[in-house]
């Protein structure tokens, strides 16, 4: 964690996170127009004492009873990293935010603290500020009291190609629309934080087996693909796309700051330690 408070990131698709003051008792059930996504790298060996450092985080919130609600992201797979992810209705919302707790001495220096003792665990702490996507979003926003699990994708493309991933976004929209009935992700676009025309794509899920569903409801889909969409697709995989890598992650209750009743909506889940 840095020292800037992270109330800012669901992702994860899905994501995630609500406005400091709209959605202040409870996550979002819209998909937000901003968020701030820190990454924090962990050093290898290190995921347990960090996971007891981080609690630390949510516990001075509490205390100092911010509104502000964030979920923290732990890989399953790829790079051991935590996302966390805060949600912001706009900048003055987020401005706000900041300057309420840099008011606050008592959690200034609490958090001054826990930054000390987090760089013992991490290797980097990136963060990013990216915008919603509601035009290549689809699907119905998930409830986030659920949502225990996600998917990230992350889409480079080349400058000046940004059209051509909006039409690629758009043709899978049609193909699930006709097609994949459970489908649902959110798309943001990355504004500060990483090099241009990024992408991030969130998806979620209940339960870890879920993801059996969502891969040969995709699969299924792929065979309805019309020689329109699929000229589309490979228009941009030859053309518009650097890279793409997808990852997935699960709900850290320990590491996340949410509301009471967030909390009291599955209390096993949340005591969890």
């Amino acid at each position: 964690m840095s020292v800037t408070p992270r109330h800012a990131v669901l992702a994860f698709v899905c994501l995630t996170a609500g406005a400091a003051g709209a959605y202040a008792q409870a996550l979002p059930t819209s998909q937000p127009k901003l968020l701030q996504i820190y990454r924090e790298q962990i050093k290898t060996g290190h995921a347990g004492a960090h996971i007891k450092t981080e609690s630390g985080w949510p516990a001075a919130f509490a205390r100092a009873k911010s509104p502000d609600y964030y979920l923290a992201l732990s890989s399953i797979t790829g790079p051991q990293t935590v996302w966390f992810l805060s949600p912001w209705d706009s900048y003055t919302a987020w401005g706000k935010a900041t300057a309420r707790d840099e008011a606050n001495a008592e959690l200034s220096a609490e958090l001054d603290r826990l930054s000390l003792a987090d760089a013992e665990h991490a290797e980097s702490l990136p963060s990013l500020e990216v915008m919603a996507r509601p035009d290549l979003s689809h699907g119905a926003y998930p409830d986030l009291n659920r949502q225990r699990f996600w998917e990230i994708t992350t889409m480079r493309v080349r400058p000046g190609h940004d059209d051509q991933f909006a039409a690629a976004a758009k043709a899978y929209k049609a193909m699930a629309t006709r097609s994949m009935p459970n489908a649902r992700w959110r798309i943001y676009q990355v504004n500060a934080g990483m090099p241009g025309s990024t992408y991030l794509i969130f998806s979620s899920a209940e339960s870890f087996g879920q993801f059996d569903a969502i891969m040969a409801e995709g699969m299924a889909a792929e065979k309805t693909m019309t020689a329109e969409e699929r000229a589309v697709f490979q228009k941009f995989d030859t053309e518009a796309l650097i890279s793409a890598e997808s990852n997935k992650y699960r709900l850290d209750p320990s590491m996340s700051y949410v509301s009471p009743e967030t909390k009291a909506a599955d209390p096993a889940f949340w005591s969890k330690k």
